[in-house]
């Protein structure tokens, strides 16, 4: 992940082992669109939360190829794929402790039965409340996206093969840009990361 700033980018990897909640920009498939981003092995009910209350878009769960196959998670059709061309699974739920499925809580605890280290396709069923998106084998060289440069950042770190992703937007309901957010980012200890800066020259 050449091209950033060493220190700056170890100060986001030590950000996500925390817990911490990221910005990220630079997503050349979707027109500007920017994401929330943390690692999914980090999840808890207070960041699902924090990303529904001031992200308001849809929050996904990213997984590497791999995982979604461990997981028993089939791709959707690709009749009607949206321009931004974004790769979803079949929606997941997991199979025991969800009540509505909805809450913060029963979305987080989705997400971390998916990321369990002996998870299997038995532990979710499907419709569900948590909408999985699955990135490229080839990386963000291959699909320059949010979603492949989170689960290269949560690579690089040692955070496991998934990362939580959810679209902003501004209170009017459009779409939010990077610079929308820098008296957020300050406010809320949120670094923006530029996905540009973690593709190897």
């Amino acid at each position: 992940m050449a091209g950033a700033e060493a220190a700056g980018l170890e100060a986001v990897g030590a950000h996500l082992a925390e817990g911490g909640i990221i910005i990220l920009a630079g997503d050349a498939l979707r027109q500007g669109d920017i994401d929330f981003a943390l690692a999914a092995s980090k999840v808890t009910p207070a960041a699902i939360n924090f990303m529904a209350r001031h992200g308001r878009g849809l929050i996904c769960l990213g997984l590497t190829r791999e995982r979604a196959w461990e997981l028993g998670i089939a791709a959707q059709s690709n009749e009607g794929t949206a321009s931004s061309g974004r790769p979803f699974g079949v929606s997941i739920e997991a199979r025991h402790g969800v009540e509505t499925g909805i809450s913060a809580f029963d979305r987080a605890h989705t997400i971390a039965v998916a990321m369990a280290a002996d998870a299997r396709a038995s532990d979710l069923v499907t419709p569900g409340h948590v909408f999985p998106l699955i990135a490229h084998p080839g990386g963000i060289k291959a699909r320059t996206s949010t979603l492949e440069a989170g689960i290269e950042l949560c690579k690089k770190f040692g955070l496991g093969e998934g990362i939580v992703l959810c679209a902003i937007m501004r209170d009017d309901g459009s779409m939010a840009r990077a610079e929308d957010m820098a008296d957020f980012a300050v406010s809320h200890a949120t670094p923006i990361v530029d996905i540009g800066t973690l593709i190897r020259d």
